[in-house]
């Protein structure tokens, strides 16, 4: 089975393309490789997958070294004719649409850019996969459509009317266009909301990497709310085994849904949505704690207001994941933020 991965330079695109080179997909990952964060730490997951920068120019195929079942090709999602012409091309049976523009402050500084990738990327690849056959259209969604919402824990089957910023905003959109594209031609789409994702290979912009750089420099680490945030801090390896599950579970739409009491997880039409997280949200106090642990340093803490566009607490009921794929995240904290400060230490020689 051939699948297209968008954003497979990226930290969940990353381990993606492992795992289904390992489950022997014929797998073509696509990434724009921008500068939001270090680009440099993209091209390092590309070649621990076999592909070497010296290789990558502007939409030119390039075989991995590694994996006889693995290409990549250097292309923006924003470019319709490109990504028209490899869908031609190709004719890929799965996508997995992971590529989006991601960050909660940078949206306020930069909304611009979450528009054209977050709205119009995702219309062109969802647009190609509906002219060329895809029998399964999965993409990333997030925890932070939840938005103004309280109520713990946060389940499908709740409203998300409210998002707190435009990042939340442009994910409940995408959730909204891939409805009508299954509703109107019938395309399969599963959105998939993950919540605070963390592991090696991990973004510099997010707390886990932020605040293990701060103590291994012995610079101050800024605490967000005063430290009175709860995070369901998900293991990457448990989002992609996730996402492993999901991909050849084809949605065929409920022949019970409701309209007059609709459940905004599924339909009539051949769409799904699923949370995929921890199921057990953790203190920022003591996610702190657990990197001193894993670090064997003391965290020297800056407290500062919210964030604008941030939300207090997340929190996922995992239950159609159990119930479907008789499924549910349990990696330990103190066993992933380990994991990640090892890696970190390796990759930064420290």
């Amino acid at each position: 089975m051939k699948i297209l991965v968008t954003g497979s330079a990226g930290f969940i695109g990353f381990h993606v393309v492992e795992k289904l080179i390992e489950l022997n997909f014929q797998v073509i990952g696509i990434d724009n490789i921008n500068d939001y964060y270090d680009s440099g730490l993209k091209f390092a997951r590309l070649e621990q997958s076999g592909v070497y920068k010296i290789s990558i120019e502007y939409g030119k195929p390039v075989q991995s070294k590694i994996h006889k079942n693995y290409t990549f090709i250097r292309l923006e999602i924003e470019d319709s004719a490109n990504i028209n012409r490899l869908f031609s091309e190709q004719k890929f049976d799965y996508v997995c649409h992971l590529a989006a523009q991601a960050g909660v402050r940078y949206s306020i500084e930069n909304p611009e850019v979450y528009i054209r990738s977050n709205i119009n990327g995702f219309f062109n690849v969802i647009e190609a996969s509906k002219n060329n056959g895809v029998k399964h259209f999965i993409y990333a969604g997030s925890s932070s459509v939840y938005g103004l919402n309280t109520e713990m824990p946060f389940k499908t089957t709740h409203h998300t009317d409210h998002p707190a910023g435009l990042y939340a905003a442009t994910k409940k959109s995408n959730e909204l266009i891939a409805h009508s594209y299954s509703h109107v031609f019938k395309l399969p789409t599963t959105g998939l909301r993950f919540f605070t994702v963390y592991g090696p290979w991990g973004r510099p912009d997010m707390a886990l990497f932020l605040f293990t750089k701060a103590i291994f420099e012995g610079s101050e680490i800024k605490v967000y709310n005063n430290g009175n945030m709860l995070r369901d801090f998900t293991y990457v390896d448990d989002i992609v085994e996730g996402i492993s599950f999901v991909i050849e579970k084809i949605p065929k739409g409920d022949d019970n849904w409701n309209s007059e009491k609709p459940d905004p997880s599924n339909s009539s039409a051949p769409y799904k949505l699923y949370n995929i997280g921890n199921n057990l949200p953790v203190k920022l106090e003591d996610f702190i704690s657990a990197i001193e642990k894993a670090t064997g340093k003391k965290a020297d803490k800056k407290y500062l207001p919210m964030q604008a566009g941030d939300i207090q607490s997340t929190f996922a009921d995992v239950s159609d994941l159990i119930h479907d794929f008789n499924y549910k995240p349990n990696t330990k904290l103190e066993t992933g933020v380990r994991n990640f400060v090892e890696w970190y230490k390796q990759y930064y020689n420290v």
